[in-house]
């Protein structure tokens, strides 16, 4: 069966997007622990971060690289966290959050954006790539 992220790739499930080449998606964690808290994905679904092939795992954190420096240019914020954990979804990915405190990279406290906050937030990432 196919993963969530599987079916948001395959345009199933929508989704915030914020950048995509061919192997790799960004896009908005609609949970997010702060506004601009994205997600990067191989479009090749892969459960664990670690199993994923060398030159698939380089090019994950090349395009991470790119989108949280988008990130930090669009959303203003002391710096931006990675983390993976990858418990929740059996599809590798990495977290990209916008971190004002420790609270922020602690998937404890969530912030409610609304549609069109998701719109414009992923449209300013976006214009910096």
């Amino acid at each position: 069966m196919a993963s969530i992220f599987t079916k948001i790739v395959n345009g199933d499930i929508p989704c915030y997007k914020v950048a995509e080449t061919d192997e790799f998606l960004a896009f908005l964690d609609v949970n997010p622990n702060s506004e601009g808290h994205t997600l990067c994905i191989p479009k090749k679904e892969v459960d664990k971060l670690f199993d994923l092939d060398e030159a698939t795992y380089n090019g994950l954190m090349a395009f991470s690289r790119r989108v949280a420096i988008a990130i930090k240019k669009a959303i203003p914020c002391k710096r931006v966290g990675m983390t993976v954990i990858g418990l929740e979804v059996p599809h590798a990915h990495v977290h990209l959050i916008p971190l004002h405190t420790m609270d922020d990279a602690r998937f404890i406290k969530k912030v409610s954006l609304t549609k069109e906050a998701f719109q414009e937030t992923a449209k300013a990432i976006n214009k910096y790539l």
